[in-house]
C-alpha cells in the first residue's frame, strides 16, 4: 500500500509542477515581470508549503530538531540535488543580478543561521537556539530582502504582438492553474512523504536521519518538480529562482514563523549540518566563476550531487 501511495504522490506532483508552471510563466507574461523574480516569490514560496506545515507543527509539538532539521535538510538538497539535477540536463545560466544580488543574499541568510542557532560560539553558557525575538527579525528580513530584490529588478520590454503570438491566458485560468498547481505539489509530496517516512521506519532508520534526508526531501519535492518542468520549457531563470527563493524563505520565514511560536533547540542538529546549508550557498557563487562562466554546468551539477550523496552516506553509515 505504501508502495502505490508513493507512485500517486508522484503523479501529482508532477501534473502539479506542470500547472504551475504554465500558470506562473503566463503570470509573469501578463504583468511583465521577470521569470525569475515569479520563481523566488510565487513559485518558491508555493513549493515552500510543506516545510512550512512540517516546521510549523514540529515547533507547535515541542519537536525542534524537526523543525529545524526539515529546513536544513531541504535546502542542502535544493542546491545539491536539485539545481545539480537542472545542471546536469542542461546548463543553468547565472545573470548578472543573480551573481551581484540574489546569491550573495542566499550566503549571507545562510551564515545568519549559523550564527542565530549558535548562541554557544558567542557564550559557552549559551544554549543552542533560536529565540522568538531571532524568528521576529528573520520574518522581517524577509519582507525587506523581498521587497528590495522586486524593487531593484528591471521589468522585461513589452513584446510587439504577431500573428504567431499566443492569446494571452485568461486571469481566472491563470488563478486556477496556480492554486490547482500548488495544491497537487503540496498534497502529492504530503501523501509521497508519509509513504517513503512508513517505508523507512520499517527498515530501521533513526528519527534524525529521516528528518534531515526523507522529510527533507520529501518536502523539497515540490521544488524538484517544478524546477526540472521549468528548465524543460526553457524557463531556466524559474528554476533558479525557485531554488534561491526556497533556500530563503526556508531560513528567513519558515524558521521565524516557527520559532515566534515556540523557541527551536538544535537538539540533535549539528554544527556540521549548518556548515552544509553555507557551503550549499557558497557553492552556487563559485559556479559563477568556475568551467562555464556565469552558469552552473554539467561538470558543476556532476560535484552537486555526488557531494550529496556523500554527505547522506555519512550520515547513514
Amino acid at each position: 500500500m505504501d508502495i502505490l501511495l508513493l507512485i500517486v504522490g508522484l503523479g501529482l506532483i508532477l501534473a502539479g509542477a506542470n500547472f504551475l508552471t504554465d500558470g506562473s510563466a503566463a503570470l509573469a507574461q501578463r504583468f511583465r515581470v521577470p521569470e525569475f523574480i515569479i520563481g523566488l516569490t510565487v513559485v518558491a514560496v508555493g513549493t515552500s508549503t510543506p516545510e512550512l506545515v512540517v516546521s510549523v507543527l514540529s515547533a507547535i509539538g515541542g519537536q525542534s530538531d524537526v523543525a529545524i532539521g526539515n529546513v536544513v535538510g531541504s535546502n542542502i538538497f535544493n542546491v545539491f540535488v536539485i539545481l545539480g539535477v537542472c545542471a546536469l540536463i542542461r546548463p543553468v545560466p547565472l545573470t548578472a543580478g543573480n551573481i551581484r544580488r540574489d546569491i550573495p543574499f542566499g550566503v549571507l541568510v545562510s551564515l545568519l543561521l549559523l550564527a542565530l542557532a549558535q548562541d554557544s560560539l558567542f557564550c559557552k553558557t549559551a544554549a543552542d537556539r533560536i529565540g522568538r525575538i531571532d524568528g521576529a527579525v528573520m520574518i522581517g528580513l524577509y519582507v525587506a530582502l523581498m521587497w528590495y530584490t522586486i524593487r531593484k529588478t528591471k521589468r522585461p520590454e513589452a513584446a510587439a504582438p504577431t500573428e504567431s503570438s499566443k492569446a494571452p491566458m485568461p486571469g481566472w485560468l491563470m488563478s486556477v492553474m496556480i492554486v490547482g498547481g500548488l495544491a497537487g505539489l503540496v498534497f502529492g509530496g504530503e501523501m509521497f512523504l508519509r509513504s517513503a517516512t512508513s517505508i523507512a521506519r520499517s527498515l530501521g532508520i533513526s528519527e534524525s536521519v529521516i528528518a534531515i534526508t526523507l522529510v527533507a526531501g520529501g518536502t523539497s519535492l515540490p521544488e524538484l518538480a517544478s524546477s526540472l518542468v521549468s528548465l524543460f520549457k526553457g524557463k531556466a531563470d524559474m528554476a533558479l529562482g525557485n531554488v534561491i527563493g526556497s533556500n530563503i524563505a526556508n531560513i528567513l520565514l519558515i524558521l521565524g514563523v516557527s520559532a515566534t511560536i515556540n523557541p527551536l533547540s538544535m537538539g540533535g542538529i549539528t554544527v556540521r549540518d549548518l556548515l552544509m546549508v553555507l557551503l550549499s550557498s557558497v557553492v552556487v557563487f563559485l559556479a559563477a566563476f568556475t568551467f562555464k562562466r556565469k552558469a552552473v554546468d554539467r561538470w558543476e551539477g556532476t560535484l552537486f550531487v555526488a557531494i550529496y550523496i556523500a554527505y547522506i552516506w555519512y550520515l547513514i553509515r
